[in-house]
């Protein structure tokens, strides 16, 4: 079955009316139900997003985003990195939306 952007966002607004705390990304038109993270990753990316924020910000070089940040690949795919970067040329303003690119830097934590 391959499945849309249009129904994770279906999906997603169901999940929220129904008080599930559930990340869902798109792999090749399937969803991918991602767990909350242990307390430790969460640390780490927490501690990173701060390091990135403190080089990025005052330069002005683009914007950092957490794993609630989605992004629409090339391939349609819907990825949500647990740390992202997206340089500022590239986006000159975020949208209340999922952004069609592919982030300068993507972290993933194990």
């Amino acid at each position: 079955m391959n499945l849309t952007i249009e129904d994770v966002e279906r999906l997603q607004q169901k999940l929220q009316e129904e008080q599930q705390n559930y990340q869902i990304e798109l792999q090749e038109g399937n969803i991918l139900v991602m767990g909350l993270s242990d307390i430790e990753s969460s640390e780490i990316g927490a501690q990173l997003i701060f390091l990135l924020k403190l080089w990025v910000n005052p330069r002005q070089l683009g914007r950092i985003f957490d794993s609630s940040g989605g992004f629409i690949m090339p391939n349609t795919d819907l990825r949500a990195p647990d740390v992202s970067f997206v340089a500022a040329k590239r986006l000159k303003r975020t949208v209340r939306d999922f952004a069609q690119l592919v982030p300068d830097l993507v972290v993933e934590i194990k």
